[in-house]
């Protein structure tokens, strides 16, 4: 796996690496594989079909066959269906009822081996359950969130799924800021058994959509796949903040041109930063996905 950055040594990452590999050692590994890593993406039912379309379009891969049912624990309908391309995999809701907070407000979703064993890590390392565990169609869910207000919901299904690797791993995007980054970093690489790989202090505000000044990048790495941790004031221009999943794609223009063709508009014009070339595209319904390509060199 290929590193945005050259270099990840400072002492305060080097601090929370530390901590975090205490929590690790007391917790187990509940993560399957980056593959179960989903995007959950919610639109309205009309513009369903449409997004499937430019997604699939844009990424290439298929969908599972939709169905209509009630996936929370609280009475609700919804069309369901998983996305799935090389480049990453998106569960998709278009509710015909009004959604119950706090649902719709996570981020992604992520396939444990053990429900019980992975609720216990993720409370043991800093984690507030906001919905308790609950059975859907094919297995069991949580809904936690970590230090910082990040929501994600954890999965585990009955009969284990069997999916392909990714051609990239999509990296998960998430915005914090400077007071609780370094609690949430903790807590995460405890949950996760992961690692820093580059802690970045002064990265160019531009790639969070700031012409002047810097942010605060760091790049994760665990069993579940990638993590961006952007560490900014807030002060964010849309569609900065929107995105919650970057994809990395072998060439963007190629697929910058799939998606705009497929219905889908490029709100970010590709630039150049850092080793990338990136852009920021809304596909049908409203979904904001980063797009990039990692240039070869840099």
């Amino acid at each position: 796996m290929r590193n945005r950055f050259t270099k990840a040594s400072t002492a305060m990452a080097l601090a929370i690496g530390l901590a975090a590999t205490a929590s690790q050692a007391a917790t187990p590994v509940v993560a399957v594989a980056p593959q179960y890593d989903t995007s959950h993406v919610y639109v309205a039912p009309a513009d369903v079909d449409r997004f499937v379309q430019s997604f699939t379009a844009t990424f290439g891969g298929k969908s599972t066959p939709q169905v209509v049912v009630n996936v929370l624990p609280t009475p609700s309908s919804t069309t369901s269906q998983l996305l799935q391309t090389p480049y990453g995999t998106v569960s998709l809701f278009g509710f015909t009822t009004p959604i119950p907070r706090p649902f719709g407000f996570e981020r992604n979703g992520y396939l444990v081996k053990d429900m019980d064993a992975a609720v216990k890590a993720a409370r043991a390392n800093g984690a507030d359950v906001i919905v308790s565990d609950f059975p859907d169609p094919i297995g069991r869910d949580v809904v936690v969130q970590w230090p910082g207000g990040v929501n994600m919901q954890l999965y585990w299904h009955t009969k284990t799924p069997d999916y392909a690797a990714f051609q990239s791993v999509p990296e998960n995007r998430v915005y914090v800021s400077r007071d609780r980054a370094d609690a949430f970093i903790k807590a995460f690489l405890g949950f996760s058994h992961g690692r820093i790989v580059a802690d970045d202090k002064h990265a160019p505000g531009v790639e969070i959509g700031q012409a002047k000044g810097t942010y605060r990048h760091v790049s994760l790495e665990s069993p579940f796949g990638r993590m961006a941790v952007l560490v900014s004031n807030g002060q964010l221009p849309y569609p900065f903040g929107h995105d919650t999943t970057g994809y990395e794609v072998p060439d963007l223009t190629a697929t910058l041109a799939k998606a705009t063709g497929s219905g889908a508009t490029v709100l970010v014009a590709p630039f150049t930063s850092k080793g990338r070339s990136a852009a920021w595209v809304e596909f049908p319904g409203g979904y904001v996905a980063e797009i990039h390509q990692l240039l070869a060199g840099k």
